[in-house]
């Protein structure tokens, strides 16, 4: 694809052609470039294989488990995710059709609220969250593999009693062995990802009802359905309300970037089928392991687990206990390549479209995962609260912003190839590439949800502050943004590359 674009372009507002200007080399590449209707890959069912794995991720059952420690029932967890699931599916559906229709990653998503030079704001928040969770992740990943290690060839333990800046010998082989493993995969691209996403999804599945089943049988095929500490009346329902809306914000992330993978989408259609099928329900399926696995081990010995990592070491059969820790890992792998290897990708593509492409773009983003020594950073309450809780707080306005301004304010009429121009007269070149309105109202509604994040006064309130972030971002944005338009609605075809993701 030639950097410069010349012709007319129909606008769907009215019947004339819309010149639009010279496609800029600073602001096009053939990873940002909108993606071409045809050919696209991502059906119903790759969509929701992208849920069957993240929606299971070692991460989630900490904290589904954690509502039953909490004081939550069976049928009250079920209702807080279910709860969760029916708001995820909308945020996300609204978030997945805007790629289905410009085609375009989130850091080009966010050049039409921020411009084409604010958006490398929105889009550094959400890489710099990527990297360090990419890194946190495959160090959790690594330690499992440790365990599967020793359990094959107990002398491996000798490898595990050194330190070098913070991790053993064998810590050292098992992260550097996983980190290899996702940067090959994605060095081939997003239909690697698509590939093994879809292969890893059913494995996860499967091993999980099986784990599940198994701990039915130990517990006589019953379950305690609640603790002694179980809360009762308005304490419930707003434990079950918070439990929703923590379970919401654990996905801030994804709703953000989530058009990094329906810019492939086969349709709308694929996006809430797929959708539907991978979240509300996959999230009730999701619900009955936790209840099983929390539930059974709470009658076997009164002991409430904190993982399914807890479970699998207590597995007697070594073949099994192998079996379980390689889905473990297959899990791991494939939530981290999705929720954390993607977006960092992009938003390093957007910094320097002319130097990277996606290939060197996972090199430098996995790079930097390893030189962060990521598990100092998981051991260090401080960096995890401070700087992952600061920036994670931002992503509540982030997506109240961008939502307003495209379904509210220009009602899905996007200009495409104009997100790529850094012309004066651009429709998304505000001044000098940055729409200051959209940054003020980003401004006022991050500190808002950073007092809410850290401020013990606020702590009432902190289970809702993505939802309380979102809507002031929303607000805020509305009340100063520009409503003047016009707003052109033309399509990326002319100046869209092959889908080959």
């Amino acid at each position: 694809m030639s950097t410069e674009s010349t012709g007319l372009i129909g606008d769907s507002g009215s019947n004339q052609a819309t010149p639009f200007a010279e496609v800029s080399p600073s602001l096009y590449n053939p990873e940002l470039a909108p993606t071409k209707r045809e050919g696209r890959r991502w059906s119903a069912y790759n969509i929701f294989t992208l849920w069957a794995n993240d929606v299971h991720s070692l991460g989630n059952y900490s904290f589904a488990i954690g509502l039953f420690a909490l004081g939550l029932g069976g049928w009250q967890i079920l209702l807080a995710l279910g709860l969760g699931g029916v708001f995820l599916f909308l945020l996300l559906s609204l978030s997945g059709f805007m790629g289905e229709k410009t085609g375009v990653p989130f850091p080009v998503m966010s050049r039409i609220s921020f411009g084409t030079r604010g958006a490398q704001i929105p889009g550094l928040i959400r890489g710099a969250i990527a990297i360090a969770w990419f890194g946190i992740q495959t160090y959790l990943a690594s330690v499992v593999l440790r365990i599967l290690i020793i359990a094959l060839a107990p002398s491996a333990e000798t490898l595990d009693s050194n330190s070098f800046l913070g991790l053993s010998t064998l810590g050292w082989i098992s992260f550097v062995a996983l980190w290899v493993i996702q940067v090959i995969i994605v060095s081939y691209g997003m239909e690697m990802i698509r590939r093994y996403e879809a292969f890893a999804g059913p494995v996860i599945l499967f091993t999980m009802i099986a784990l599940a089943i198994w701990m039915l049988s130990k517990a006589d095929w019953t379950i305690a359905w609640t603790t002694p500490d179980s809360l009762t009346g308005a304490d419930m329902w707003l434990q079950i309300i918070g439990g929703a809306s923590l379970w919401v914000a654990i996905y801030g992330t994804f709703v953000l970037n989530f058009c990094d993978f329906t810019r492939n989408a086969t349709s709308k259609r694929a996006i809430v089928k797929g959708n539907f099928w991978g979240i509300p329900l996959n999230m009730l399926v999701f619900g009955a392991i936790v209840i099983t696995l929390a539930g059974a081990q709470f009658r076997i010995d009164g002991r409430i687990i904190e993982a399914p990592a807890d479970i699998v070491q207590e597995v007697p059969n070594t073949l099994l206990l192998v079996l379980a820790a390689l889905a473990l890992l297959i899990l791991t792998v494939a939530v981290n390549l999705m929720a954390n290897f993607v977006a960092p990708i992009y938003a390093l593509n957007n910094l320097f479209p002319k130097q990277l492409n996606f290939r060197r773009a996972a090199f430098i983003s996995a790079v930097i995962g390893l030189v962060i020594l990521p598990w100092n950073l998981y051991n260090s309450p401080a960096v995890i609260n401070y700087f992952l809780g600061g920036l994670g707080a931002i992503l509540g306005p982030l997506f109240g912003i961008i939502m307003a301004d495209y379904w509210l304010v220009r009602r899905s009429n996007i200009n495409v190839p104009a997100l790529f121009t850094t012309d004066a007269n651009g429709e998304y070149h505000y001044a000098n590439g940055v729409n200051m309105r959209a940054v003020v109202a980003l401004v006022i509604t991050a500190v808002a949800a950073l007092l809410m994040a850290f401020v013990p006064a606020f702590k009432v309130v902190s289970e809702f502050s993505w939802f309380i972030g979102a809507g002031l971002g929303a607000i805020v944005y509305l009340v100063v943004a520009d409503r003047r338009g016009p707003f052109n609605d033309v399509s990326g075809e002319p100046i869209a590359v092959a889908s080959t993701h």
